[in-house]
Order: C-alpha cells, then structure tokens, then sequence
C-alpha cells in the first residue's frame, strides 16, 4: 500500500479511502466487517463514513456496524484513520441538522457512541451551512479539539470560496481550519478542476475524490451491457446516452493499455497531484480486491493526453471562461 500525507497535515493516509456508504444496505453487517478485515489486509487506514449513511439499517446504521467491528479489538480502532460526517438532520426535530455549535455537539457525542471510540480523527461537514457563521462553527469545532474528541477538520461538497473564507476565518482564530475535502471528481465529472482544487492547493486540503467511477460508467459498463449484466435505468442512463461514444473510446483505449476500465479510472485519478485518495465504496470484498488493483496502474504521458482527448477538462478560472 502507498501512503501520503493528508492535506498540509502530519496525518498519513492510505492512497485509497475506503468508503463505506454501502455497509447496511448493499453490504450487511457480517459482509461490511469482512470488507473492513479485508481493507486492513491490504493496508488501507483510512475510512470514511456519515452520521446518516445505513440505509436499510436506517440513519447511523453504517456507524453502529463500524462501532461493532471496533470493538472485536484487534487494533481495529487504532490501526484506522476515521473519517466521518455530519451536516443532515438525522430526525425533523428542530436543530437535529447542520452546523450550529448545538448540532456539533450533539452530533458529535451520537457518532462517537454509535462507532464506540472516544475520539474522530477527521470530523467533516458534509454540506456547506448558509445559516451559521463561521465563527460560530470554528467556536465548537475548536471545543471538541480541546476536548480530544476529534484531530483534524474536513469539508465536503463545497465550493472554492467556501474552503477560502473557510480557511480565512480558521486563521484569524489561530485555528488549523480543513485538511481535507470530499468533491465528486471522475474522468467524466471535472468540474471541480475550475475552482475547487486550486482553492484545496492554495489552503493546503487533500482533494479526496468520491463517485471515482461515476456511478459505475467509468467501470465497463458497456461491455457488461453487452453481456447482459447490468441494465441501466434514471440519470444513469441519461448520462450513459449522452456521453456513449466518449465511453466507449474510453474502454477501447483501457483494452489497449491492457486493463479493466475501473482500474483505469482509479489510476488517472491517483496521477492527478492534488488528489490524496479516492474514496472506494466496494459491496463485496472483491470489489474492493479490484480497486486495489489500480494502485499498480502506471500511466504514460501519452495515456494521460488520450484520456483528456476523450474527456476534456476545464482550466483553472478564470482561463476556463475568460481568456
């Protein structure tokens, strides 16, 4: 395994994170424990979970299975680099939701209990906050440093000027701010190459890429279509329509290097310098097997023109959109 520092921080990560949005639903608790088991095997540290993820096992029910599998001992808990998530109401009872000291309190002692730890090394919010000032925000993330329960900050989904005035408003506090942020970034979804990522660099965050295969288009999808495997329904196939010849040149092209296209997703993405680690989020262990794979991917310059030849990036802004 390869491992790289998280943002600006002293905190090692793995170069792959393994998501767990799955565990409860796609993935029942016996299955989600052999897939962290399994992660661990490979030398991933680094894991990622929401207050609202379980799905079928309701809200917090992907922390609870995480918190279940900690206590089997093991060095479990320590050997893993914790990320979780707040920001969506887990009930519709006032302040149940968001970014107010009184949220992150009580959302904070919920998650620690649910996942059995007494502290988070990341603890991230999942959506930006128009309501609550940011003083207010940094007041109790500052609180919960002090109190040991979490290490490092985190966003996700947020915009360029949201992780500046973010980080501004951290220094005026003498506050350490992000590490990290968690944004939609694939070979078809590059949105965030405008803004965000420069923003990240600047502040020094590790970009931590989720959807790396864009609901599975990016994983050989055409091919399993053709083979009567996978039938696409919704925005998935409306994106697949729209974007069907760049896919399949993209799978013709991952042929010709001589790898699974899932793999060559994962692989351009850990060529990108600002990204520190995709997020996986596999059902079975074998899923995750495959994922792993793309760790031993190496591609050459002009693999990587080819791509952006089939999917086009943006410049930095305002290049993009003004020159």
């Amino acid at each position: 395994m390869q491992y790289t520092s998280l943002g600006r921080s002293g905190l090692n990560v793995s170069r792959l994170c393994l998501g767990t949005m799955n565990f409860g639903g796609w993935a029942p608790e016996l299955d989600a424990h052999a897939i962290m088991d399994a992660a661990h095997g490979y030398g991933i540290n680094y894991f990622d979970t929401a207050n609202v993820y379980g799905d079928g096992a309701g809200k917090g029910g992907t922390e609870t299975i995480i918190g279940n599998w900690f206590a089997q001992g093991g060095q479990r808990r320590e050997r893993t680099v914790l990320a979780t998530k707040l920001y969506g109401s887990m009930t519709d009872w006032p302040n149940d939701g968001k970014l107010s000291a009184l949220n992150i309190r009580r959302a904070l002692d919920a998650s620690l209990s649910r996942l059995q730890t007494d502290y988070i090394d990341i603890y991230q919010f999942h959506h930006i906050d128009r309501q609550t000032p940011w003083e207010e925000i940094w007041q109790a993330m500052e609180t919960a440093v002090a109190q040991g329960k979490i290490l490092y900050a985190g966003s996700s989904n947020f915009a360029g000027w949201h992780i500046a005035t973010a980080q501004e408003e951290a220094r005026r506090r003498n506050f350490t701010g992000l590490v990290s942020e968690q944004s939609i970034y694939n070979l078809l979804t590059r949105d965030i190459e405008l803004e965000v990522i420069p923003a990240a660099v600047s502040n020094g965050l590790g970009i931590i890429p989720w959807s790396p295969l864009n609901g599975g288009l990016l994983g050989g999808v055409l091919r399993r279509e053709g083979e009567g495997k996978r039938r696409l329904e919704g925005k998935v196939a409306e994106v697949l329509a729209t974007h069907r010849d760049a896919i399949e040149k993209y799978e013709t092209l991952a042929d010709e290097l001589g790898h699974p296209p899932g793999d060559v997703a994962l692989a351009w993405l850990l060529h990108q310098p600002a990204v520190t680690a995709p997020i996986v989020g596999p059902r079975t262990t074998e899923q995750l097997a495959a994922a792993v794979r793309s760790l031993d991917v190496t591609l050459d310059t002009d693999a990587l023109g080819r791509l952006d030849e089939i999917f086009p990036g943006r410049k930095t802004a305002p290049e993009h959109y003004a020159w």
